[in-house]
């Protein structure tokens, strides 16, 4: 059933109720809506000429606009293509022409960029800037009738970076995204018509798809004034809106539980903080609760997963006198309601508890594969259990707790920084011999990206240097913090870098 039935359920229940908004100011109810998103299908279908299965691109910061655009794409029996709006022109680029989207909204600054290397994208045959006249004047359209979409049919299109330096889209279906609300509603947290979401992380990421759920529940979407994650903006949002949720990377958490002791900030108005995408460290999680109170609730998920694989309850957070309550705050829960997840070796055999493997996961919620990729499909898929490339045991009641990231991937502000990507744009300088990237700890961002650089003999590079060639070809929160310069590299007798002698190195 087509994800768009779901604002359209909502706005005949309640036509009048808040749907979005910007700051403290309404911009839509639900029958406004779901209006707006019927009139911008018709366009995408009469002026533009997309057809059912074609895809829209999303390269836009957070933007009341994201969710009127999404559901309208869905109407017209498109899907969507969310973008990060931090990565590099040549970044977008690359998922633009991978996906064949025809045509992309894009926040102003990036429909600049786009612009000038347009010419590289045939497939590609529209940039619209959300909110100019133009994106304006596709309201005008006569609301276009709800286009059929079946279950399987692809719905959302996210593009997760892999170890090889190029991303991978992961194709999200009506019925995977239907299955993570079912997920949320049984597991995570209730929602009621007159609670909201402010999404201060990406809407092109975990805060994006929770809109689904509460849209289904006929609730509010609330878009800080500055589009982003502003600690003291966000608690005084809170002292306007009731029923608040929020998703948050661990270091935005702990930024705003700073933010709320300095300021004495009333956070009585917040209902629920979902957390995930980065390791919550165990005093950081105390500290929360003891602020915050209980109101925190963590998920473990992945782009194939989406949200949707562990979840460690708000009644697990604020059972003090179990007494394993501190190894339960530092685990990501058990699994939510509609998978299956397990511990397999490198057969993929089951590991009894206590033992360390890779995380498999299975249920609706499992991406139909990755897009025109069968060959990483067949890896990540095989014998039908989603292999999340993590590194996991679980307890004796159940609770997994995530060991290692077997991709190397460096997780900053609860953004994935692949280490291949990095090396591969470094190397483009010829007088680096050879590199390798590893996380190293940052006090506020949980981890950083430091780069370990060889040069060739009788040359020499700068810190400078390196920094002006990643920030040509990567998006900025991607380059190097730190760098290191090495006379070789360690490595084992098949001539494999040795990552953690790096990491001793720090």
């Amino acid at each position: 059933m087509n994800l768009a039935t779901l604002l359209h359920e909502a706005a005949e229940a309640s036509p009048d109720s808040r749907a979005l908004a910007r700051g403290n100011r309404l911009v839509a109810t639900y029958a406004g809506h779901a209006d707006r998103s019927a009139r911008l299908a018709s366009a995408l279908c009469n002026e533009f000429g997309l057809a059912a299965g074609d895809r829209v691109a999303l390269a836009m910061n957070n933007d009341t606009a994201y969710s009127e655009i999404m559901f309208g794409a869905w109407h017209a029996g498109c899907a969507v293509v969310p973008m990060n709006a931090r990565l590099h022109a040549r970044e977008f680029a690359w998922i633009l022409e991978d996906s064949g989207a025809r045509l992309c909204f894009a926040s102003e600054a990036i429909a600049k960029d786009l612009a000038g290397i347009s010419e590289e994208l045939p497939s590609l045959k529209h940039i619209i800037t959300a909110g100019s006249e133009r994106h304006n004047s596709l309201l005008d359209a006569a609301p276009a009738p709800l286009a059929g979409a079946g279950g399987d049919d692809l719905a959302w299109l996210f593009y997760t970076s892999g170890t090889t330096g190029r991303p991978k889209g992961a194709m999200l279906t009506h019925n995977n995204l239907r299955a993570m609300n079912k997920s949320y509603f049984a597991s995570v947290d209730d929602i009621q018509p007159t609670d909201c979401i402010i999404h201060a992380a990406p809407m092109s990421h975990g805060s994006g798809l929770y809109m689904l759920p509460h849209v289904e529940r006929g609730a509010c979407q609330v878009v800080p004034e500055s589009g982003g994650f502003d600690a003291g903006e966000i608690i005084s949002l809170l002292e306007h809106w009731q029923g608040a949720t929020i998703f948050m990377a661990p270091t935005m958490l702990a930024r705003m539980v700073a933010a709320v002791e300095e300021a004495d900030g009333d956070t009585g108005n917040l209902k629920s903080v979902i957390y995930g995408g980065a390791p919550m460290y165990l005093q950081d999680c105390l500290k929360s609760l003891e602020v915050l109170g209980p109101k925190l609730v963590q998920i473990y998920g992945q782009g194939e997963a989406p949200m949707t694989i562990t979840v460690l309850n708000r009644a697990a957070h604020m059972e003090t006198a179990h007494p394993r309550y501190h190894h339960r705050l530092a685990s990501v829960g058990t699994a939510q309601a509609g998978v299956q997840v397990r511990i397999a070796d490198e057969n993929d055999a089951d590991l009894p508890g206590g033992e360390i493997g890779e995380v498999l996961v299975r249920g609706d919620v499992v991406m139909a594969g990755y897009w025109r990729n069968a060959e990483a499909t067949d890896a990540a898929l095989g014998g039908g259990w989603l292999h999340t490339g993590d590194l996991g045991a679980f307890d004796e009641d159940g609770y997994l707790t995530l060991k290692d990231r077997s991709k190397d991937v460096i997780i900053s502000g609860g953004t994935n920084i692949y280490p291949r990507e990095v090396e591969e744009v470094l190397l483009r300088d010829g007088r680096v011999l050879e590199c390798s990237v590893i996380g190293g700890p940052d006090p506020d961002w949980g981890e950083q990206v430091v780069a370990f650089i060889v040069v060739q003999e009788g040359a020499t590079v700068t810190e400078k240097e390196l920094d002006a060639l990643c920030l040509e070809h990567i998006a900025r929160f991607k380059r190097p913090k730190t760098y290191r310069f090495l006379g070789a590299l360690p490595k084992n007798n098949y001539g494999k870098v040795l990552k953690t002698k790096l990491r001793q190195m720090l």
